[in-house]
Formats: structure tokens, sequence, C-alpha cells
């Protein structure tokens, strides 16, 4: 709760507000607000009705989190960061949708930095790992471009244009695009800080579900080859991202059944690749970190033919993912939580809390039989998407990138085109 302090309250290394800063105590925080304050004044606007005579504030309709003087709504809902913005030519409603029917080497310096915290070191180590098994499946290089789903403030795309750096891959003199796919608003973006030359950062702020790759210019332009990587794609967020890379538009009206295709061996085979067709280049290869099985969703699910195949449905596929989330809820221990280190905790926690337990067979099962079988429906699920792509003439695969405890979702999927059968 929010009030202003008490001679009482307030701690020692903090007992007046910051010159020109606001006067207001936040409690939960131990601090004062560091908003700036109008000449004269003595509270920010967020907290000026604590000034006597100050105008009445009501919540925001567009966004609870902020509030606003009540007379003076009218204008702001037409400035407000929250309201509708018109949508971008690449935003198409739920193209992406299912039917409703039937390198360690690179981050060591980072890693050894006793500037980071718990949390920023096991967030080094997953981004680490991933870089390392796109080297390993021949995606890390120069003359792509990475699509980065759910990317956050972007870490994991600037890692790989890190690791892209190095005077082996600088060499080739290849362009290099990251794309960055986000549908919030998101503070502390690190894209922005990169310049170098023959290297294109873009970000769009639209959801997954609504995504057009083949109307993206950045990605009709030099056509350069796609390469999909997420880090934690929450539930549906995984079933949405393989969608719009292997089900866009200008894919689908190709041949049918899709050709397999041969993974490319060299630069000249990525040329002449990208160079037919009006929409993005091919894609080369995907890696995604899983996350939240329980928050999958049988319209976006793009293993439906593999559960129907086997006589399951729907029904069946809702309670396989509330039954995912055994496999870590029996681990999430007040002592693991505690371990993590609280500045960071909604970054590794929240944003990936399980369901609540509230199933009947906790009476009768014991906590590692729950776990086995939470980690046996996650696996069955990822199974879908395993066929999904095989469908889609695409080796995937299934790997414990980290260890569990540096995160208890540490299962990447990855894939590239199947070779060509003999």
């Amino acid at each position: 709760m929010h009030h202003i302090a008490s001679p009482a309250s307030l701690s020692s290394n903090m007992a007046t507000p910051l010159p020109g800063r606001c006067g207001f105590f936040v409690e939960k925080k131990k601090r004062f607000c560091k908003m700036v304050v109008g000449k004269g004044k003595v509270f920010c606007g967020e907290h000026a009705m604590m000034e006597e005579g100050s105008r009445r504030r009501i919540v925001c309709p567009l966004d609870p989190k902020h509030t606003v003087s009540e007379d003076k709504l009218h204008k702001h809902l037409k400035k407000c960061n929250s309201r509708q913005k018109p949508h971008p030519v690449y935003y198409v409603e739920n193209i992406n949708s299912g039917s409703a029917d039937g390198d360690e080497t690179l981050q060591q310096e980072e890693l050894n930095n006793p500037k980071n915290g718990d949390s920023a070191y096991k967030h080094l180590k997953q981004q680490s790992s991933i870089l390392g098994h796109l080297e390993a499946l021949g995606l890390l290089a120069r003359g792509r471009c990475f699509l980065e789903f759910g990317a956050g403030r972007g870490k994991l795309s600037h890692w790989i244009h890190e690791a892209l750096k190095t005077p082996d891959h600088l060499k080739t003199l290849d362009d290099l695009q990251l794309l960055l796919v986000e549908r919030c608003t998101t503070r502390f973006k690190v894209d922005g800080k990169h310049q170098d030359a023959g290297v294109q950062f873009e970000r769009l702020q639209v959801d997954i579900q609504h995504l057009d790759l083949s109307q993206v210019p950045l990605l009709t332009l030099k056509k350069l080859p796609l390469v999909g990587v997420g880090k934690h794609l929450c539930g549906a967020a995984t079933d949405l991202a393989l969608r719009c890379l292997l089900e866009t538009p200008q894919l689908r009206e190709g041949t049918e059944p899709p050709p397999k295709r041969l993974k490319p061996s060299g630069p000249s085979d990525l040329e002449s690749a990208g160079d037919t067709g009006s929409g993005p280049g091919p894609v080369l290869g995907v890696a995604v970190a899983l996350c939240c099985h329980h928050r999958c969703e049988w319209r976006h699910y793009v293993g439906q033919q593999f559960f129907l195949q086997r006589g399951l449905n729907a029904e069946d596929f809702s309670a396989f993912c509330r039954m995912s989330s055994w496999a870590t809820c029996g681990l999430r221990t007040k002592q693991h939580l505690l371990s993590q280190n609280p500045t960071n905790q909604r970054e590794d926690e929240e944003e990936h809390e399980p369901v609540e337990e509230t199933d009947v067979v906790n009476g009768f099962l014991s906590p590692d039989e729950r776990q086995r079988v939470g980690r046996l429906c996650k696996r069955l699920i990822d199974g879908g998407r395993l066929h999904f792509l095989k469908t889609r003439g695409f080796a995937g695969k299934l790997s414990r990138y980290v260890g569990s405890h540096v995160t208890l979702e540490n299962v990447l999927l990855s894939a590239v085109p199947s070779p060509l059968s003999t």
C-alpha cells in the first residue's frame, strides 16, 4: 500500500525525497517516488491527488496501471500509449491461428562477471546454450535473418549479433538481419544500441497470432533465409510461431504436398534459394526453448492431426495440458523461490507461473509420480509438434539444453530441413 511517509517509516539512507522529485513514499519499494515534479509542486502527476485542492484522479479505462485527472480523461484517451493504434501492413487477424475444429565461449566473460546476479547468470547460460545449438545445426552465420519470437528486451538477438561480430564471420561481408517480435511495449530494450554496418535490427510490436511474414518489408527486400528463435515461448506461442514460419501464405501457395528441402551447403545456395518469389526467403531452421505447456490451446496447437490419429480429441488435449504442469510444480518449492534474486524474480517466475494445483489426484499420487506423469504429458504435446515439422519437410528434435538447476523448463525444440530421401 502506498502512503506519505512518516519519519518512523523511512529508511535511514533515504530520509527525504531527491531534489526535484516526488514526495510520495512507496512503501513496497521502501523509497520515495523518483518521478520529476512540476515547478512549485510536491508530487508528480501520478501522485498529485495527495495535494490539497488537487483534481480527482481515476484509473485509466485503457490501462489500469496508471491514473488520469477525471476532467482530462477525454484528452488523455486520444494520446494514451495503450490506445488502439492502426494495424501495420503485416497484421492479418488470426492468420496463424489453427482451426477451431477438430555459443559457450562467446559469453564466458559475461558469465564470469561478478556484477551479474544469480538470475542474470541463469539467463546468460540459457542464451549461451541456445547459440551453441544454433552453431551445431549450422544456423549461426551471417547472410540470414533471425526472427526472435517473444523477444522481450531482445537479449537473445543481442547475443546472436555479438557472436557474429567475430573476425571469421565478418570477413564474409554478408548482411545480417534481426527481426524481433513482441506483442507488448518493452522497457530497456537492447536492440536500439546496435548500429553496425550491414546489420539491421527491426522490432515488430504485434501478436504472433496476427503476423503475416509475407507482408513484412524487411523480409521481402533482401529475401535472406530465415531462422526462427525464441527463449521460453510460453504455451500456445510456440504453435503460433511454427505456423507463422511454416504456413506463411507465400509458402502455402506452393506445390502440394510441400517439397522436401535440402539444407543449403554454402552462400551460393543461400542466394539462389532466396531469389525466387515475392515473399520472404526460405526457412533454414528453428530453435525455440519450450515452456508452460499448460497454457497451450487446442485451437492453435499444430499437432491436432497427431492427436486425432491416436484417438485423442480436444478434451483429452486439455487434460494433458493441465497435467503437464506437474512436471515443474513439485520442484517449485519455497526454497527454490527464495533462492532467486528478488529484484529479478518477475522475469524468472511470474511470467511462467504454474497452474493452481486443484486436481483430485493430489491425494494418491506421490510428488515423484506426478512429476513423471507431467514430463510424459509435455513430451506427448511436443510429439505433436515434431509430427507437424515432419509433415512440413523438417527434421525436428528435443534437447535438454541446460540443467534443471538453471531453469525447470529446460527443453529446446530445434529443426532443420530434412535431407532429400534416397
